[in-house]
């Protein structure tokens, strides 16, 4: 199900934002910095009074302390996080049922038809804001998920900034060109050539940039001149399988947390509800001491139902991103699925396979159904009898199919 109009609901350094909720007794005015997940050393996410105080994400964390002594530092929590990322989709899943997200913190919600139910935009628009002290969400409206989210970044906490039909390409003119979807490199050769907004960046021709950037190129023009409109893709809310083991004494041995996590794998896969389908994407959470948590998530290229294929990507992460304390409370879960089987990978590797046999399997049932109502195959397949002869209908023949 796909929605061409889109609210995008975006809050700006969400993990920080669930860490200053948690401890509302430091006031704006005290400068928070939240640890990188991944290197305790440097800083990940910074509050307003520190980025006034000159500290910037990727500073190690004794620069910050240089620049503001009474800087409060936060350890990374990514399963609080989630958690409350995914109250924030429950709560837009009762709102409309297309619901895309995108990152931690950003969500894209199709709106179309919402209107005749709520009234509005402006109706659709309350409903999606969340009560306080969560107003720090920002909303932004408009036709497609680029136009919108520039919308919502546009709008300040707790605010919606909406663009009607017919005013994207005013509005988007004046955008500055970081807005758009690209890298730094490409970020810094769009500065270099003079391309600071979205307006100088569509009086150009759109193939003298597909030219120099070829294909990201023509889209990124495409975006800026508001030409592309992409819809909200909804996704089917898959019913995740969770597995889980607690340590009678924590753990702290990488090579064990390697072994657990492929029990806890085998025994996910011998789950009733995971039978014809494959695994698309995993995630593991850990309890560690101290009331510390830690999570990786992994995507596979190819969906597999196979142990050692889905412990591959999770056995190089866990080296390059370890937990920082041992860990009392290991959890598995598959959060998506594509349909197949083990048997069927070994012959297709793309998911439509697991359809298209399906299709055959139906067919081939009506085929048995009609036969035993009229007595007579109804099904034939076409044969090459004389494909040199001039006359057509002695070049192929039919035969009954086999049931």
């Amino acid at each position: 199900m796909d929605s061409l109009f889109a609210a995008c609901c975006y809050v700006p350094c969400f993990a920080l934002r669930c860490e200053e909720t948690r401890h509302p007794e430091y006031p704006p005015t005290v400068s928070t910095a939240l640890l990188d997940p991944h290197d305790p050393r440097r800083v990940w996410q910074v509050s307003c009074a520190a980025r006034r105080a000159g500290i910037r994400p990727g500073i190690t964390v004794s620069q910050a302390i240089g620049l503001s002594p009474t800087i409060q530092l936060y350890q990374p929590d990514p399963v609080y996080y989630e958690a409350r990322f995914t109250e924030l989709l429950d709560h837009l899943s009762t709102i409309s049922p297309v619901i895309e997200p995108a990152e931690l913190g950003r969500v894209y919600v199709g709106t179309d038809g919402l209107e005749r139910i709520y009234g509005g935009v402006e109706e659709v628009i309350e409903r999606i804001q969340l009560p306080k002290p969560q107003s720090a969400i920002r909303v932004g409206w408009g036709r497609g998920k680029f136009v919108s989210w520039v919308a919502a970044a546009r709008a300040g906490p707790g605010q919606s900034v909406l663009v009607r039909p017919g005013e994207e390409v005013r509005f988007l003119a004046s955008q500055p060109v970081a807005v758009l979807p690209l890298d730094a490199d490409v970020h810094t050769r769009l500065r270099q050539l003079g391309l600071h907004s979205l307006r100088d960046l569509t009086a150009l021709p759109e193939d003298a940039l597909a030219a120099q950037f070829g294909v990201a190129g023509r889209r990124l023009w495409q975006l800026a001149a508001g030409k592309l409109s992409e819809p909200v893709k909804g996704r089917e809310t898959p019913e995740p399988i969770t597995v889980s083991l607690t340590f009678y004494s924590p753990v702290a041995d990488r090579q064990l947390l390697l072994q657990s996590l492929d029990a806890l794998i085998d025994r996910a896969l011998r789950h009733p509800r995971r039978a014809g389908w494959r695994v698309q994407r995993v995630r593991v959470r850990a309890e560690l001491e101290y009331r510390s948590s830690w999570m990786i998530d992994a995507l596979l290229k190819e969906p597999a139902a196979d142990r050692r294929r889905i412990l591959a990507p999770l056995k190089i992460r866990l080296e390059r991103s370890p937990p920082l304390k041992a860990v009392e409370r290991l959890m598995l879960e598959f959060t998506s699925f594509v349909p197949g089987t083990d048997e069927l990978q070994l012959f297709a590797r793309d998911a439509g396979a697991a359809a298209r046999a399906g299709r055959r399997r139906a067919l081939r049932n009506a085929s048995r159904e009609i036969a035993l109502r009229l007595n007579q195959p109804m099904l034939y397949h076409v044969i090459s009898v004389q494909p040199w002869s001039r006359i057509p209908e002695r070049r192929y023949g039919l035969t009954e199919k086999e049931q």
